[in-house]
Order: structure tokens, then C-alpha cells, then sequence
């Protein structure tokens, strides 16, 4: 279970890197296992020009570098309007509006799961046990008082 939570902890902070570069439609699809993907998740946004898209590449490359995940194939940096980083376990994409747009991965990877940023970090619910309540989603108890025979 560790290994997921760090993939998902690096799927977050690459999310985070997108954001405090304004990346535009930032967007987390996790793929099926049985589909035939290279990879777990596709994290893709959008930046509005070249210098932006190439600031939201740097970005996310500094921030995983920083947890010592270096990236293992880039594409697209000079050209600016399709940036591909691939982590082995997910891949970043930062696209221009135009190119997003023609190559439509949302469309394309239709079966995957599109999961809201916010979804990757959030904290498991408490499960109840059968015939228990749980303590948290209740008001407190009501004190009695027992009665004299």
C-alpha cells in the first residue's frame, strides 16, 4: 500500500507544480490496468504560451526532483506546444489550448477515470463496524440516569 500512496503523493506534487505555474484545465486521468496503458495516471493542463508552457514543465521537474523522482523520457520542450514528461508510473502532459484541443486525450482515453486534483490527496473516510456507530459522525451521547429500584 506504500507504494501507492507515494505515487499518488508524486501525482499530487506534480498537480501542485501546474498550479503555482496558472496551468489552465488541470485535469488527472487514471487509467485502467486492463487497457492496455504504459502507465497509471495522466496528469495534463494547459498554458496559454510557449515561455508559460515551458515554466509548468520546469516546474513539475523541479518539485519531483526535489522527492528524487527524476524524469525518465521528455518530448516536445523546444516546440512548447505538447511538453511530455514521463515518470514511468504516470506522465505529464502540458499542452497549448490549440494542441489540447486537436489531439483530445480525453477522448481518447475515454474508459479511464477522470479524477479531480483535489480526489488524488483526499483522506479516507472512517468505516463503520457492523452494529457499531461510528464516534465521529454522531452527536455526543446523551448521559441516563438509572433509575432505584
Amino acid at each position: 500500500m506504500k507504494k501507492k500512496n507515494d505515487l499518488k503523493l508524486q501525482v499530487n506534487e506534480a498537480i501542485l507544480a501546474c498550479q503555482d505555474k496558472q496551468a489552465d484545465d488541470v485535469a488527472v486521468l487514471e487509467l485502467e490496468k486492463d487497457s492496455g496503458a504504459f502507465t497509471d495516471y495522466f496528469v495534463m493542463c494547459s498554458g496559454t504560451n510557449p515561455r508559460q508552457i515551458q515554466a509548468i514543465a520546469d516546474a513539475v521537474d523541479e518539485r519531483l526532483e526535489a522527492l528524487g523522482l527524476r524524469v525518465t523520457h521528455a518530448e516536445g520542450y523546444k516546440q512548447a506546444e505538447w511538453v511530455l514528461l514521463d515518470y514511468v508510473d504516470f506522465v505529464v502532459h502540458v499542452f497549448s489550448e490549440k494542441a489540447r484541443q486537436f489531439y483530445d486525450l480525453e477522448r481518447l482515453w475515454k474508459s479511464a477515470k477522470r479524477l479531480e486534483p483535489a480526489e488524488l490527496m483526499a483522506k479516507p473516510k472512517l468505516r463503520r463496524a457492523a452494529g457499531s456507530k461510528a464516534t465521529t459522525d454522531s452527536p455526543t451521547p446523551k448521559k441516563t440516569r438509572k433509575k432505584k429500584a
